[in-house]
């Protein structure tokens, strides 16, 4: 463990040891800090090449700044907290009301003591980019006392790239729960950063009534200080661009029931601060202030800082700092899955269409099958049993879709009123549990307050009761939930694949979007995309009038390596088996959803991305799609796959992407491969 590096003038103060507990109950080893003490101190990584200063006591608006290799990242930003810890006006020498700054920890503090300390966690998690973490990292725990003789404890974690943010809160002599008002956490940038953000939506909009559902458009390469499309700031996560420096990534992790879903602001003299849900979020039902049992703790605010895109893509800061929430007996089983719905739509929600693709997963050799909305109305639980026979007969596992419902939204796409009331959902998932079902999709939420996610969590813990994986649709970003809940599966949260069926503006878009995604959304958390389509055209016929590709089939191959999700749902069809390149369908049959580790090689959002992940057998599996008009020749360093002959898919020009090719690719120690990607088109590296 590496020496922490603690610059406080040592020449001009004291340090006692005490007795402390920290907030969460832990003991600390602390040391008290006499009025010597410089408010500025000084945490640096364990690399030393990421420094947090500090100015935090005595001062009007107390702050944090990051450096990275001596280049200014975030200027000082705003850091604090005020909560509703309202006085008792009978007692004698306590203040009356918030006049004196009685719940506020946002001005006037003083630093009461510092606890600083060497870190190291490990864990093994199949469902994220990395199956093995040990991180490490430097623990300083900030205690302060505001005007009101009140404490609170910053709490900073600072590894190589990556810096977590936190504010405990102990009990106090006459609260033992508080609400927070609001927090004064904010990001500062410097002049001239640019920036890829999407805008939280309005409330109760789009289909049924049911944003936001993070399902929004990016910026690309942005200007700060403009406003967001709605007025309503950023929904995590957010990434920066700080010029010739480097780059930000910033988001959050950690979120449970026992607290609400952030976002940051509309930007305001380059400064981004963490803001809470809209009041009319989930049809104005629950309130925007997350309350908390003393002590208590918010989530993680979480920066992630590099010179070069590698820290960002390659970050597990979102699962660093989380645990378990319940430990499962359940062995659950990932892989790919078939899905009716993507491209032949709601009629296709019957029994005879479900067998051919139930079929078409066995050939495939496809673990599983989605079964969307309308499966309670137009095939029946009876049926269903008997298909879920028929499926299992051809070792094809089922999830099936049921909609959130509840009274924040409009939403009539069935089953409804299955999973927002518990006493309902308990007999739904017994049922669920003894017909064989192995997952759920839940689609449709519209909020991010406590409240929202008290759903999230109950409905994870009952399904994990009986055996059932989750996955959520129409929701917000998981923040820390592939490790804090065993059987979590992958959220959408994202622009999807849906909306190259719904038009052909999102199809002409596809390779720019999936050249943001490795670096933004899906470098936070699971994504569910439900894309990889063969059908050139994505109706039912394959032809005719309807969105259409113009993405190759190697790069839509390339999608079930960029976007990471232990269940990908892959949209291609029955007609696919004798209609798309045999190449590419080959290929789909052992793709896998699971990694040991995962490598960011080249690119720039919105432009390009090369990215290799590890499966769990220990095989490379390197991708490569183009986003720009013209084909892009990329010399690269694949000398970890080791040294002969590598597997080489690759998209041809031409119309349709007509003839994809599988040649062989010789990597040899020290040199550096040629690749060249045709526009909108991919690359396979395999070995």
């Amino acid at each position: 463990m590496k020496h922490i590096l603690l610059t406080i003038a040592l020449t001009a103060m004291i340090l006692a040891p005490v007795s402390q507990v920290n907030a969460d109950g832990s003991a600390a080893n602390v040391v008290s800090v006499t009025s010597e003490l410089k408010a500025n101190p000084v945490l640096t990584s364990p690399d030393g090449r990421l420094v947090v200063s500090f100015d935090l006591a005595d001062t009007e608006s107390p702050t944090y700044s990051v450096q990275y290799d001596g280049k200014q990242m975030l200027e000082p930003s705003p850091i604090g907290i005020m909560l509703d810890m309202g006085a008792k006006p009978t007692l004698e020498g306590l203040p009356q009301g918030r006049e004196a700054g009685w719940g506020d920890f946002t001005r006037g503090l003083k630093i009461v003591s510092i606890n600083d300390t060497d870190e190291e966690t490990a864990y093994e998690l199949t469902r994220i980019k990395q199956a093995s973490v040990c991180h490490a990292y430097i623990k300083r725990i900030i205690e302060l006392t505001n005007e009101a003789k009140q404490t609170v404890f910053f709490e900073f974690r600072v590894s190589d790239n990556d810096i977590a943010i936190r504010y405990n809160v102990p009990e106090g002599r006459f609260r033992r729960s508080t609400r927070v008002l609001y927090e004064n956490t904010g990001f500062r940038f410097p002049d001239g950063t640019t920036t890829f953000l999407t805008p939280q939506s309005d409330a109760m909009i789009g289909w049924q009534r049911s944003k936001p559902s993070y399902e929004e458009g990016y910026s690309n390469d942005g200007e700060m200080n403009v406003a967001s499309q709605y007025g309503h700031g950023y929904t995590f996560p957010c990434l920066f661009h700080v010029g010739d420096r480097g780059w930000v990534l910033v988001s959050e992790t950690g979120v449970d029931s026992r607290y609400c879903g952030s976002r940051l602001s509309d930007c305001v003299d380059n400064t981004y601060k963490v803001s809470f849900p809209l009041p009319d979020e989930n049809n104005g039902n629950g309130t925007v202030s997350p309350a908390m049992r003393l002590p208590g703790s918010t989530p993680w605010r979480t920066i992630t800082v590099g010179s070069d895109l590698k820290p960002i893509v390659e970050t597990t800061v979102p699962w660093d700092h989380v645990e378990p929430l319940y430990e499962t007996s359940h062995d659950y089983r990932f892989g790919r899955s078939a899905w009716s719905w993507i491209v032949w739509m709601d009629a296709s929600c019957n029994w005879d269409d479900q067998v051919k693709y139930i079929d078409m997963a066995a050939e495939m050799h496809f673990e599983y099958i989605l079964i969307d909305a309308g499966w309670d109305q137009n095939i029946g639980y009876e049926k269903m049993e008997e298909l879920i026979k028929y499926a299992n007969s051809k070792n094809v596992d089922v999830f099936l879709w049921y909609s959130s419902s509840g009274n924040w939204n409009d939403i009539i796409q069935s089953p409804i009123n299955r999973m927002d009331n518990s006493i309902v959902r308990k007999k739904e998932m017994a049922w669920l549990e003894k017909v064989g079902v192995k997952g759920i999709k839940v689609d449709f939420w519209g909020g991010d307050k406590q409240q929202t996610m008290q759903l999230y969590e109950e409905v994870l813990s009952d399904a994990d009761d009986h055996g059932l994986m989750v996955i959520f649709h129409g929701c917000t970003i998981p923040r820390g939930w592939e490790r804090m809940y065993p059987n979590y599966v992958g959220s959408e949260a994202v622009l999807a694949s849906e909306n190259m069926s719904f038009g052909q503006g999102a199809c002409n878009e596809e390779a720019f979007k999936a050249t943001l995604h490795p670096f933004i959304r899906n470098t936070v958390g699971c994504m569910e995309f439900g894309g990889c389509f063969m059908n050139r055209v994505l109706n039912r016929a394959n032809g005719g009038r309807g969105s259409r590709l113009v993405t190759g089939p190697v790069f839509q191959c390339c999608t079930e390596i960029l976007f990471q999700n232990p269940i990908q749902n892959i949209a291609i069809c029955p007609n696919n088996l004798s209609d798309a390149p045999a190449l590419c369908m080959e290929w789909l049959k052992t793709v896998p959803t699971t990694w040991q580790q995962t490598r960011f090689i080249d690119g720039y959002p919105g432009k390009y991305i090369v990215l290799a992940r590890q499966d769990l057998q220990g095989k490379w599996h390197v991708a490569a799609v183009n986003a720009t008009d013209a084909p892009l020749t990329l010399n690269l360093d694949l000398s970890f796959l080791g040294a002969g002959q590598a597997q080489c898919y690759s998209d041809s020009a031409g119309p349709d992407f007509a003839n994809p090719s599988l040649t062989e690719l010789k990597i040899r120690d020290g040199k550096k491969c040629k690749l060249t990607v045709v526009p909108n088109g991919g690359v396979i590296v395999e070995k």
